[in-house]
């Protein structure tokens, strides 16, 4: 039996706290900036559109937990026999799938939360509007009852979206894949032969 290498758990180490240090980084960064955003947009603007941003970041949150639900599911080996016959976003899904750590880590993580706590304060936001246009006996009943929604509609969309992920890891790892590819490759997406 061979003995594990010292200078590889070394640098195993020392690459996962480069990880952990650049995604508390980013995530503070990330998040700081997208919470003064959303805050700015959402007091300058109308209740309708608040309530429609919202529900776009919790859209965001669900869908990202997908990817990163479908990542740490998904098997390798379809991916391989595409990736010989060249078909775009196959290398990239592989990719994908050799950093499922990573990419669950910032897509369930990092966008998760971000997401969960710039809801959370945009939910506030629209209990502040909602009490300005009404007058209600308890005031406390607003900020809960938003709260509650936004957290209702958060678990209840990330139920169902790791239950499709499960099921469609193949397709969601194919199709995010397929999306890094045009990123890389804008100009093909105009190539008739693809």
């Amino acid at each position: 039996m061979a003995k594990p290498d010292p200078d590889t758990g070394r640098k195993e180490r020392s690459r996962t706290i480069r990880w952990v240090v650049t995604i508390f980084l980013v995530t503070i960064v990330v998040s700081g900036v997208i919470s003064l955003i959303s805050d700015e947009v959402m007091e300058n603007s109308g209740m309708a559109v608040a309530f429609l941003i919202l529900l776009t970041i919790v859209m965001v949150g669900i869908i990202f937990d997908i990817i990163g639900v479908a990542v740490t599911s998904a098997d390798e080996k379809p991916f391989h026999s595409m990736a010989a016959r060249k078909v775009p976003g196959a290398k990239e899904s592989i990719k994908l799938l050799r950093n499922a750590e990573r990419v669950s880590s910032i897509c369930n993580d990092v966008v998760g939360d971000i997401c969960g706590v710039v809801s959370g304060s945009a939910s506030a936001t629209i209990a502040v509007q909602v009490m300005q246009y009404f007058t209600f006996s308890t005031k406390q009943v607003i900020p809960l009852a938003m709260s509650a929604m936004v957290a209702g509609l958060t678990v209840g969309g990330k139920a169902i979206g790791k239950t499709f992920a499960v099921h469609s890891c193949t397709n969601i790892v194919y199709g995010v894949g397929k999306l890094l590819y045009w990123i890389h490759h804008p100009s093909e997406l105009f190539h008739k032969d693809r």
